[in-house]
């Protein structure tokens, strides 16, 4: 489907937030669905790029789609710099969406970097129950205080929003697993649910530190995709079956949103 872009802003050194207008008809995304992305007409590179909704608003005519993303190849280094009014296909939404429950007392979110994205997007789904009996926790983690993205908007959904960075310029002086873990025993699983997304190190070590507890936890995984429909296999993950075997899964199709107890860490 075609869209226009309305915006597509720097935030921070290698970060933009790209918002694009697309007809009525398209398909309202879940939170940890993702989109496949490229410019209209363009071969090089020939195939989209997958990118979480970072927010959705239905309009009386049109929908608009908002990704936050980072530079990290070719594909997003064209993309940073198109313009407004720039034509964009854009096809989903994809993969599979995080389970929204509604009888938790706490939503507990864990965010590194750029992992942010999707999980922002959950926390305005909460926010849009408006149940008044659900507290948003947000854990946000990045390398420095100038690697901080979408603070301001997650402040706005949550209950309280505790940053940490690597070299201690803002908020907790370490990692965000090391910060939340400060924390995990107050969390009770009967009525806490987590939620994470991030680079593939920090969802191990919130594995590692889970497997200690009786924590659900659902996690986003930021793998990289080529066709983002299944049939490539190329960003396969090692997981355990129902049996407890090991076997292959697709994160395009099968995710990107898996429990963090299923998936074979190495």
């Amino acid at each position: 489907m075609l869209g226009k872009i309305i915006r597509n802003t720097k935030i921070i050194d290698g970060h933009f937030l790209l918002a694009v207008k697309l007809p009525q008809s398209f398909q309202t995304p879940m939170p940890g669905q993702f989109v496949m992305v490229r410019e209209k007409g363009r071969l090089d590179p020939l195939l989209g790029r997958p990118f979480s909704v970072y927010t959705f608003a239905r309009m009386e005519n049109a929908v608009i789609v908002e990704i936050l993303y980072k530079v990290v190849g070719k594909e997003t280094s064209i993309l940073s710099m198109l313009k407004r009014g720039v034509l964009l296909e854009i096809y989903g939404s994809y993969g599979s969406a995080f389970n929204i429950t509604t009888n938790t007392k706490k939503v507990v979110l864990i965010c590194g970097g750029i992992g942010i994205a999707p999980l922002t997007f959950l926390a305005s789904h909460y926010w849009g129950l408006a149940t008044g009996d659900i507290d948003v926790i947000c854990y946000l983690g990045a390398t420095g205080a100038a690697k901080l993205v979408g603070v301001a908007r997650m402040e706005e959904l949550c209950q309280g929003v505790f940053i940490s960075t690597d070299d201690g310029s803002m908020g907790y002086h370490g990692t965000v697993t090391d910060l939340f873990a400060r924390d995990v025993t107050s969390y009770d699983s009967s009525n806490a649910s987590i939620y994470a997304c991030g680079p593939r190190p920090m969802l191990k070590k919130l594995s590692e530190m889970l497997s200690m507890c009786a924590l659900p936890c659902q996690v986003s995984l930021e793998e990289r995709m080529a066709c983002g429909v299944g049939a490539c296999l190329g960003c396969s993950i090692e997981t355990y079956d129902r049996e407890g075997k090991s076997t292959y899964r697709r994160v395009c199709k099968d995710g990107p949103v898996f429990d963090i107890h299923d998936i074979i860490w190495k």
